[in-house]
């Protein structure tokens, strides 16, 4: 998730075995995690940002990263997985259309990564932004092989192939084992593109949208900000270390 906090880009995504059914309520559910499965192995990172970009900034090893929206995906033990290689020469055909559309655009920044081209408007004048937004669908238009997505101040191409975080999440969730009755996951994201794996893991887990102001999500709850999450994330812990040390004197 964008922030000014400690956190990184990115959205995260936890997930644990549970204990007890998996239709229990959702803070029966929180004291039954198992602190003893839940360490650091039950982390993902899924940003908009290139995978070595995200690795460096989280700096966490042995966990998950999922880079340009879940295109880009490594993890311990060999895990990797890379979509839509082929449109590499495409994506840089289009950088180059959007370097010369945007040339005359203050505060315009043109952001490439290995799978997308992010188009930034933040910095832009209001009255102008029609203009980055007119120069990325030509762009797709010229290259129908590429998708537009719209992020928070953002524009992106992308590949047009089924993928999207969404999918990256079920592949996850898949490939480690994790999409079963018995299995917990707590997605948190700020992104729009975040809504696509709202919608994924719907039946599946838990998801939070993150946003200062209320807005319209598919994600079961909300915080307002970083802060939050952070407040969020130390209050589950410390229940998982006190549920632990229950567990552990009643054996």
């Amino acid at each position: 998730m964008s922030t000014r906090s400690r956190f990184a880009d990115g959205s995260l995504l936890f997930s644990s075995i549970m204990t007890g059914r998996s239709r229990r309520s959702s803070t029966d559910r929180r004291k039954r995690y198992s602190p003893i499965q839940c360490d650091r192995r039950c982390g993902r990172w899924l940003s908009g940002r290139d995978l070595e970009d995200i690795r460096r900034r989280v700096g966490i090893d042995g966990i998950v990263y999922a880079g340009s929206h879940g295109f880009d995906i490594a993890g311990p033990r060999g895990l990797h997985k890379q979509m839509a290689t082929e449109f590499l020469s495409i994506l840089d055909a289009a950088e180059k259309q959007l370097h010369e559309r945007l040339a005359g655009v203050s505060g315009a920044f043109l952001e490439r990564k290995r799978f997308s081209i992010a188009a930034h408007y933040r910095n832009v004048d209001d009255s102008d932004v029609f203009k980055v937004e007119q120069a990325v669908n030509e762009a797709a238009a010229h290259c129908r092989e590429l998708r537009v997505t719209v992020g928070k101040k953002v524009y992106e191409l992308q590949p047009n192939i089924d993928w999207d975080k969404g999918k990256a999440l079920i592949w996850l969730l898949d490939t480690l084992g994790l999409n079963q009755s018995k299995a917990l996951s707590l997605y948190i994201g700020d992104d729009l593109t975040d809504e696509n794996a709202f919608r994924a893991l719907r039946q599946l887990g838990i998801s939070i949208v993150v946003s200062e102001q209320p807005r319209s999500s598919a994600a079961r709850y909300a915080l307002k900000s970083p802060t939050e999450v952070e407040s969020f994330l130390r209050e589950i812990s410390a229940d998982l270390l006190a549920s632990g040390d229950s567990q552990s004197r009643s054996t």
